[in-house]
């Protein structure tokens, strides 16, 4: 068994330092590229989401590279990625593809099926190593998602422009040679200090602006035309809506603590939408209203082409930005978006927001002055 799971990320750094501890071969999917979405654009219904068309071109890569197995998630409620497993599976082997593919679904929806599939995928390891494995791979998946909000937090604020970006090069060429959580989280731990080390611009004070949207626009830069670092360049400081720590934390690890702090977040939304309607909609809604209420400059919606409840989340987003007077700018993306018409438009909202804060210093320092 030589496994492999969609690209979407970082997520490649946690399954890899998990199965190299539990001895699993595993195949990472090259890098999202033209090429892998012409290879699953080829193949998919042409009314598919993009993200299937991309995890489709992701792997037919892996299987050229000698995978056999396909490892990925499910998913509960109204929202296409619950079929996506199904689909892909029959898809493949219409192409001539036969390789297994195994879909954890959540542990509440079966937890016996759930268990075995996830023995399956550790090797037949013992549950003692299994846990132990699982704990590391958690370890690991905070604290890239860590590291990540650092170069967020970093980048407007760089003095030597272009310096974050180079150490989150080289981390990920690196992090490729590494074999297992310990080696990982030590390299994480490693460029965490460097990113820290990174000298700042004096008196740096960066627009802010919350990214929220579908779960898999977010986090794989390729589908996202890298906004964050596109944002940073423009000296904007990123907030991401919705992280894959928030995913494991929400449906997988039992985090009190942080399901608290996520229901009162949920809460604040509840006036605009109140009922889960599939996908990450509600998460979209009540993550703009926690961004105004943050004091953030404004909020960016990114969501695929034909996401049903993203697009619900898109036609209450409006009524937010009247009711608190907060900019928000909905991007939609497919095989067809361009690059030069997508960053005119980043640019134009930011001059707007940076306008907007102009105004405001100049009314705040009339009114002390006064």
């Amino acid at each position: 068994m030589i496994l492999t799971f969609p690209h979407m990320g970082r997520v490649y750094i946690t399954l890899k330092g998990l199965f190299d501890d539990l001895g699993v071969k595993t195949v990472i999917p090259p890098p999202v590229s033209q090429k892998t979405l012409e290879i699953g654009t080829r193949i998919s219904p042409e009314t598919a989401c993009l993200p299937l068309k991309i995890n489709l071109g992701n792997y037919i890569e892996s299987i050229a590279q000698g995978a056999d197995t396909i490892v990925l998630t499910g998913t509960c409620g109204p929202c296409r990625f619950g079929y996506y497993g199904v689909m892909e599976q029959e898809i493949l082997r219409d192409n001539g593809y036969n390789v297994d593919v195994v879909i954890l679904e959540s542990p509440t929806r079966g937890p016996k099926a759930f268990f075995q599939r996830i023995r399956k995928i550790s090797g037949n390891q013992s549950w003692p190593a299994i846990g132990k494995s699982f704990l590391q791979a958690y370890g690991v998946l905070t604290q890239v998602d860590e590291l990540l909000d650092l170069s967020l937090r970093k980048r407007p604020r760089e003095k030597n422009s272009g310096e974050t970006d180079r150490a989150l090069t080289q981390f990920e060429k690196q992090v490729r040679s590494c074999c297992g959580s310990r080696e990982i989280l030590g390299l994480i731990h490693q460029y965490q200090d460097i990113f820290a080390g990174i000298e700042e611009k004096e008196n740096g004070d960066p627009l802010k602006i919350g990214v929220v949207g579908e779960i898999y626009t977010l986090i794989e830069p390729y589908v996202n035309l890298n906004i964050g670092k596109k944002l940073g360049a423009l000296g904007v400081e990123v907030y991401r809506g919705i992280t894959i720590t928030d995913w494991v934390r929400t449906h997988l690890y039992p985090d009190r603590e942080y399901r608290k702090q996520r229901k009162e977040k949920m809460e604040k939304g509840k006036d605009y939408l109140g009922l889960c309607i599939g996908g990450h909609a509600r998460e979209t809604v009540a993550s703009a209203v926690h961004y105004c209420d943050m004091g953030l400059d404004g909020v960016i919606q990114i969501l695929p082409f034909g996401c049903m409840p993203e697009i619900v989340a898109e036609s209450i987003l409006p009524a937010i930005s009247r009711d608190r007077d907060f900019p928000v700018m909905t991007l939609t993306v497919d095989e067809m978006t361009g690059e030069a018409g997508y960053m005119t438009r980043l640019e134009a909202f930011v001059d707007l927001l940076s306008q907007k804060k102009e105004r405001k210093s100049e009314q705040d320092g009339i009114v002390s002055g006064t």
